[in-house]
């Protein structure tokens, strides 16, 4: 309907029309033809304008005809032959017009076109004119829109106090030529009168009728809601229907709130019949230098089963309190693990709920921060098989407050060399009592250089201290919690060579670049008796840190111990479309009892080889191939393979993800191997299919989720089915199904369940 609105009103608005006064002093001759290039100056055509020529206020409007006739003795001005009038936002096209200069009205005849500036062009075959452009009259009009909906209406009237009136009206966005060529479009909106009020801005309708395929499906013998020029009213939205298996049958009732220009509230309680009244809201506020979005919903459920109060809140904050600092929460909260699911809300596949607020500082290349998290699990599928073991993940969740970062960089010197300075402190309370609290200080000195041969060097030199406070720490279950505070003094320094060679042919590029970093950094020292990794949890070498320096993700655990990581990076470019890069690596470890080795149950002095493959020949392929290779017997200990395969008519996606079991890690990591499929084909122009498959390929595994949709979708309706199957060790959701159907009227809105 919204659509109807906006053809209608940009329809009204496009008169009065303007017309620059035609400059020429016509022939004693009634009827001459004479050139419009020859005409002298003249006011005979200056009454056309609603403002004198004195008095400029309006837009420039332009004016250009092939013949210009004069009537003397019927006062009547002719133009024909590619007659355009144009302004800022209008422009009307038409074979002719004719100006009666007694009775003050414009007829423009013949193939007459209006377009606006937005896109609307609007067709008839004559347009009337009258009182200074303030009444116009049209009739048999057709409106073709940006998005190419169509309106039709057979009278069109204008008044002088600016109201419009419409009648026999018919829309749809549906592909078809006219409205009586003897194909009924798949739906349309009919209505017998439509006025535009436009002292009070408001569009009134009077007996519309919804046609499925020339059938009256709806009618309403009155409607009326604000005109396109009203941006924000406060009313009633269209509700939405549906059902679920838990709610039942689902009715949305919507009320929006405009509160001011920069703030509304949108109230939205569904009306279940099973669960009562689900109450739900949103509030967005914009101010001069931030905004503010906070929604959620709240249930009351005597299920004993579930939580009796149940429900959610989201809301994010964000404001730039000067040039360099603003502040920012991001909250994420659910009473309990299974609400969101089970009210299909967002976030409801994610596995934790991570609640945020922080103050953040830019001021050029330096950065600081100040934050705090807070962690929810909701995931299902991270349960184990061990109760106690989900259990100790959902309750034993650290609380951090604060976390604070920063980084400051000094201007390179005459050589480009920089000194760089990292702070970070960090609290973590855990619910079991155990605290942990750090500071971290990371001084460094860098220096990139690149040789006249093209070989390019970055030096970097370390220093990084750490002072802890610990409390109730249980490292070794036979022996007292530890409580102390451990300090750390860890030195290091790095250098990385790489020398890049360039082969350019007539069709591709190609680039080998071989890539070496040496670390030299003392053994041991990561205090693991006494200092909990909260931090650096993420042992997994892979290719993107096989090359760093440090190779751990946070500060809890220093990457000890010298070595010599060494690889290659290759590239192909086609000239026009096509790449295809390859990446491989390995690193040499002086000391083969290293913190990192260990926890990546690497044997020996040399590390596995890890690797990575990207190819996109062509638009048909399109594949990243990540890995690690046991250096001993070639077996693989990491794979994930991301690929999609196929046209835009036909396509294969395939996922896959493999990762060994780590008994050594800080959190033992059980084996992974699960394998993701999705065909999507469009079965013709409008219809479209896509199946989908997650396996868990490991030990008693199995399908984890399946199903598939099948979707129509055209110019103006679109219809999806969808099936899925979840089979989550959740005793709640166990082998449970989820089906849906929608179909959308576009620009009027759908249904679902």
């Amino acid at each position: 309907m919204l659509k109807i609105l906006s053809c209608l009103f940009l329809l009204f608005f496009i008169f009065p029309v303007k017309a620059e006064p035609i400059a020429g002093e016509l022939s004693q001759k009634s009827q001459e033809k004479t050139p419009f290039a020859y005409i002298e100056p003249s006011q005979d055509m200056t009454d056309i304008l609603p403002v004198s020529l004195e008095t400029k206020t309006e837009p420039d409007i332009y004016f250009t005809a092939d013949e210009l006739t004069a009537d003397e003795k019927q006062k009547t001005i002719e133009a024909t032959g590619n007659v355009v009038i144009s302004r800022e936002d209008l422009t009307v096209y038409t074979d002719r017009i004719i100006y009666n200069q007694k009775n003050d009205t414009i007829k423009a005849i013949g193939h007459v076109q209006l377009h606006e500036k937005e896109g609307m062009r609007i067709f008839s075959d004559e347009v009337d004119l009258t009182s200074k452009l303030t009444r116009a009259q049209m009739n048999k009009i057709k409106v073709i829109m940006r998005d190419e909906s169509k309106l039709w209406a057979e009278h069109f009237h204008k008044k002088e106090n600016d109201n419009k009136v419409m009648r026999d009206v018919v829309f749809t966005p549906c592909d078809c030529c006219e409205t009586n060529d003897g194909k009924a479009p798949l739906w349309r909106i009919r209505a017998r009168k439509v006025t535009h009020d436009a002292k009070n801005k408001n569009m009134n309708y009077n007996d519309a009728f919804l046609d499925i395929k020339d059938v009256p499906v709806l009618y309403t013998p009155f409607l009326s809601h604000p005109d396109p020029t009203v941006k924000r009213r406060s009313g009633f939205m269209p509700p939405k229907i549906g059902s679920s298996s838990y709610l039942g049958g689902i009715f949305e009732a919507n009320y929006f709130w405009d509160i001011n220009e920069h703030s509304d509230i949108l109230f939205s309680p569904t009306f279940t019949t099973d669960k009562g009244i689900l109450w739900g809201g949103r509030y967005r506020g914009y101010l001069p230098k931030g905004y503010v979005d906070v929604s959620g919903t709240f249930l009351r459920d005597d299920n004993k089963s579930r939580s009796k109060n149940r429900g959610n809140l989201f809301a994010t904050t964000r404001y730039e309190l000067n040039d360099l600092w603003v502040a920012k929460t991001d909250i994420n909260y659910a009473s309990d693990s299974l609400y969101l699911k089970e009210l299909s809300l967002d976030k409801d596949e994610q596995a934790w709920l991570t609640s945020s607020a922080s103050l953040e500082r830019f001021d050029g290349q330096n950065y600081a921060s100040i934050e705090a998290y807070y962690y929810r699990l909701i995931s299902y599928d991270l349960r184990e098989k061990d109760e106690a073991a989900f259990e100790r993940m959902k309750y034993n969740k650290p609380l951090v407050l604060p976390l604070i970062e920063s980084e400051w960089v000094t201007d390179p010197n005459s050589i480009g060399a920089y000194l760089k300075n990292d702070v970070s402190f960090a609290s973590l309370y855990h619910s079991g009592g155990m605290q942990s609290h750090r500071a971290t200080m990371i001084n460094s000195y860098n220096l990139p250089w690149t040789s006249p041969f093209g070989e390019r060097y970055k030096i970097v030199g370390s220093i990084k201290t750490d002072a802890y406070y610990i409390k109730e720490y249980q490292y070794n279950p036979q022996k007292k919690d530890y409580n102390g505070n451990p300090v750390r003094v860890f030195p290091q320094l790095g250098i990385e060579w790489r020398l890049p060679f360039v082969k350019a042919t007539d069709t591709t590029r190609q680039i080998i670049e071989p890539v070496v970093v040496g670390v030299v950094a003392p053994n041991g020292g990561n205090k693991p008796n006494r200092i909990p990794n909260e931090d650096s949890q993420d042992t997994h070498l892979e290719d993107t840190n096989v090359l760093d320096l440090d190779r751990y993700a946070g500060y809890d655990r220093n990457d000890t111990g010298s070595r010599v990581s060494y690889g290659f990076n290759w590239s192909t470019y086609g000239n026009i479309f096509g790449r295809t890069s390859a990446f491989l690596a390995q690193t040499y470890q002086f000391n083969d009892k290293t913190s990192f080795s260990q926890n990546t149950e690497t044997k020996g002095h040399l590390s596995d080889y890890v690797g990575r493959i990207y190819a996109a020949p062509s638009d048909f392929l399109d594949l990243t191939y990540r890995f690690r290779l046991d250096r001993e017997d070639y077996q693989f200990k990491y794979n994930e393979l991301a690929s999609k395969i196929g046209t835009n008519m036909l396509n294969l996606y395939v996922s896959y993800i493999y990762l060994q079991k780590n008994s050594n890690s800080s959190e033992a990591i059980e084996a992974r191997k699960e394998l993701y499929t999705g065909i999507h084909a469009a079965l013709t122009r409008d219809w479209s299919v896509n199946i989908y498959n997650r396996q868990d390929l490991a030990h008693h595994g199995g399908s984890l989720e399946h199903g598939g949709s099948l979707v129509y979708e055209d110019e103006c309706f679109m219809f999806v089915t969808m099936v899925k199957k979840y089979n989550s060790n959740d005793p709640d959701f166990d082998d449970s199904y989820e089906f849906n159907f929608s179909f959308f009227l576009k620009t009027l809105g759908g249904l679902g369940s």
